[in-house]
């Protein structure tokens, strides 16, 4: 049993399927084979079974899955430690964010963090969503994550920072930009710009709106929050989003926010794999930007 077995088992396991892993290793499908037939050989048990579709790990293998990958990502931060240590550096704190992040959630405490940690390196990777990023943490890419915050994911630990309230975007001229706040009601049958369904946020507004008797229809759909604001403003129709820090819309612009008190605010931060075994730079980065985040006068920051 090799280190390079368990891995080519922890990235089958998550992949689901051996000629993507053989692909990723830049490999056979029958060497990644191998690697799990020699584990199976040794541990004496089934690991893998086939599914229509790839292959799932038996419950056998769910064991060895869960030590396994824990143990090689303990091992993968000793190692980077060690290199850090090694080069005398500061080291590097790596940070998954989505398109648009670091200019709502970061930009304040990128610029603090950099002050005050002058030999530590900040590397960002960008995703189009929540889930793609907890795909990464999993993977052992990442230190840390910002995302929605939804269901507990195995492996993972999630901690919201911060809520945000829901506001409709629409342009100037619509009936609904003059008033107070929106009913949410009155979205009913309005066709929305809307998020994909698949996302953690986008799942998150239709569950409230459902649950609000809302089933609004929607002819157009885009993958970041940002982009549904530009077309709002365009006038391709009205969205709800996240009041995100920062979110402005001047007085004589063509676009105008209105609250839309009755939708649960939608809970934003971090997720790592585990929190007691963050770098101290990793740990400094997560609190500067939390400080941040409390420290937005639009925002409804969450205490620990």
């Amino acid at each position: 049993m090799t280190l390079d077995d368990l891995r080519v088992f922890v990235a089958v396991c998550r992949a689901g399927n051996l000629s993507a892993v053989a692909r990723e290793q830049g490999c056979t499908q029958s060497a990644v084979s191998q690697h799990v037939k020699r584990l199976e050989r040794e541990t004496g048990v089934a690991l893998l079974e086939r599914r229509p579709r790839g292959v799932a790990p038996t419950e056998s293998g769910r064991i060895l899955y869960e030590a396994a990958a824990d143990g090689l990502a303990g091992l993968d931060r000793a190692v980077r430690r060690l290199a850090d240590l090694a080069a005398g550096g500061g080291g590097t704190v790596r940070v998954g964010t989505g398109g648009a992040t670091v200019r709502h959630f970061m930009a304040e405490a990128i610029v603090g963090f950099r002050r005050n940690h002058p030999a530590v390196s900040l590397e960002f990777r960008t995703e189009t969503a929540s889930r793609r990023c907890l795909d990464a943490l999993l993977a052992n890419t990442l230190d840390l994550a910002w995302v929605t915050i939804g269901a507990p994911v195995p492996g993972l630990e999630q901690r919201p920072v911060t809520e945000l309230p829901w506001v409709l975007a629409v342009r100037a001229d619509d009936p609904l930009a003059g008033r107070p706040a929106v009913d949410a009601r009155d979205l009913a049958d309005i066709p929305l710009v809307r998020l994909p369904p698949n996302s953690i946020s986008g799942a998150r507004l239709d569950a409230a709106l459902a649950e609000l008797g809302v089933r609004g229809g929607s002819d157009t759909s885009v993958a970041d929050w940002d982009t549904a604001l530009l077309l709002a403003e365009l006038g391709l129709g009205p969205a709800v989003v996240p009041a995100v820090p920062g979110l402005r819309a001047p007085a004589d612009g063509p676009l105008r926010l209105v609250p839309v008190p009755a939708l649960p605010p939608l809970p934003v931060g971090w997720a790592v794999r585990r929190w007691d075994t963050l770098t101290p730079p990793a740990r400094a980065f997560a609190a500067a930007v939390a400080a941040s985040c409390a420290s937005d006068p639009d925002g409804a920051p969450l205490r620990p």
